[in-house]
């Protein structure tokens, strides 16, 4: 059977720079990961009704192996080691891990229990294949002339960015970080060919497998998981995100140097952000709260540092449009360099509703583990009790509404 992924690389480059950093310092850790749709009352039908597809997909997932030029490509990237594309060449998604079912509500569950070094390679692709089966019954016929049609209005605004900042110091630059919300394979693909006729203002995708195709930068450093999991290491709870931090610089020494700051909120970031790493790291990753704030937050730390914020990157990632992108652009652009990831809006822009579906951690080696987003819908986790403790430990008061 030939499946919706066809390739390993068909995934976003934070898994492959975590899934190294995991090998060669936690290599043991034991996870649990847990599928959400988070809009299911705007599914035009039940995602229960693809249980079999998805099992189908799952089993020819499992099949995949990296190929000799797959395995190449990453060899040739500056920041992964050989011995991490030792592992790889042997590396296949082992079916045990991974079970879709449908639970007493009579939704799609797909969980994931295993080693973390095989669990967390199956994020991407899942969301991926999803996606695609539910897309699929609905009319394809009148969504593609929609997505076309508003695709083609994104390159022309791009132009004409590209026209308005020809002058520019501080560059503006977009990235696609839309493989796990796309609406197909092939209408990424489509898309990046499209963004890639604007070369000064797209930067790159987040997808390993396109960028490898089509010539273009892989883009990408560290997702919520690879943070989170240290709340369950042999740390002091209080000191997760800098033993997280120290754990990347360590790995990587200069390389992928964007830090992502919301997994207990940007103030917790913030007090944990010193010196140390505020040189360490070239910048810091948006993806949840008011983006506006946050960059404005990020701007006085710097400040307080004493770093000049000239020289530090802001990448937008939540919830962008390109018109979006540009007002934050404007904003920021002549105090700090600035880039933007944006996802759904650029890979499944098609006058249907999409999903919005999560696959998050939420256990490691035995031990419950939470993010606590700046967008209190974006919390997860499935111990209430530790989600209180973790608030207590970082002294972040609770939402009028916690939404699970």
């Amino acid at each position: 059977m030939t499946g919706i992924i066809q390739s390993l690389l068909d995934t976003d480059l934070y898994k492959f720079t975590m899934l190294q950093v995991v090998l060669h310092k936690f290599p043991q850790t034991h996870s649990v990961y847990l599928f959400r749709c988070r809009n299911l009352e705007d599914a035009a039908y039940p995602l229960a009704e693809l249980l079999d597809e998805v099992n189908a997909e799952l089993d020819a997932l499992c099949e995949l192996r990296f190929k000799a030029d797959e395995l190449q490509y990453l060899r040739n990237l500056r920041f992964i080691k050989s011995d991490f594309v030792d592992y790889l060449e042997l590396f296949q998604l082992k079916r045990r891990f991974i079970e879709a079912s449908i639970d007493d509500e009579g939704r799609l569950a797909i969980r994931i229990e295993g080693p973390m070094i095989q669990a967390m390679m199956f994020e991407i692709f899942v969301l991926a294949i999803v996606n695609e089966l539910y897309f699929r019954r609905l009319d394809q016929a009148a969504a593609l002339v929609e997505g076309e049609k508003r695709l083609e209005h994104k390159v022309a605004l791009l132009q004409e960015y590209r026209a308005q900042t020809a002058s520019e110091d501080t560059p503006f630059l977009v990235s696609d970080f839309g493989t796990r919300r796309r609406y197909s394979f092939a209408w990424q693909r489509h898309v990046l060919e499209r963004l890639n006729q604007v070369p000064e203002i797209f930067r790159g995708t987040s997808n390993v497998y396109f960028a490898k195709e089509l010539g273009i930068i892989p883009i990408g450093t560290m997702a919520h998981e690879f943070l989170q999991a240290f709340q369950a290491l042999d740390v002091r709870l209080r000191n997760f995100q800098k033993a997280a931090l120290e754990t990347w610089v360590q790995e990587y020494r200069g390389d992928l140097g964007i830090a992502l700051t919301d997994v207990v909120g940007m103030d917790a970031f913030l007090r944990d952000f010193d010196l140390y790493f505020a040189k360490l790291f070239d910048g810091l990753r948006h993806d949840s709260g008011d983006p506006y704030i946050w960059g404005e937050k990020a701007y006085a730390h710097y400040k307080k540092l004493k770093i000049n914020p000239k020289t530090k990157m802001l990448t937008f990632s939540d919830g962008l449009t390109v018109e979006k992108a540009w007002d934050l652009y404007q904003y920021f652009k002549d105090r700090m360099q600035v880039s933007f990831g944006i996802g759904t809006s650029l890979t499944n822009d098609m006058g249907q509703t999409p999903l919005n579906i999560v696959l998050k951690l939420v256990e490691c080696n035995g031990q419950s583990v939470a993010k606590i987003s700046d967008s209190p819908g974006k919390t997860m986790t499935d111990n209430d009790t530790f989600l209180a403790y973790l608030r207590q430990v970082f002294d972040i008061e609770p939402p009028k509404i916690e939404t699970r």
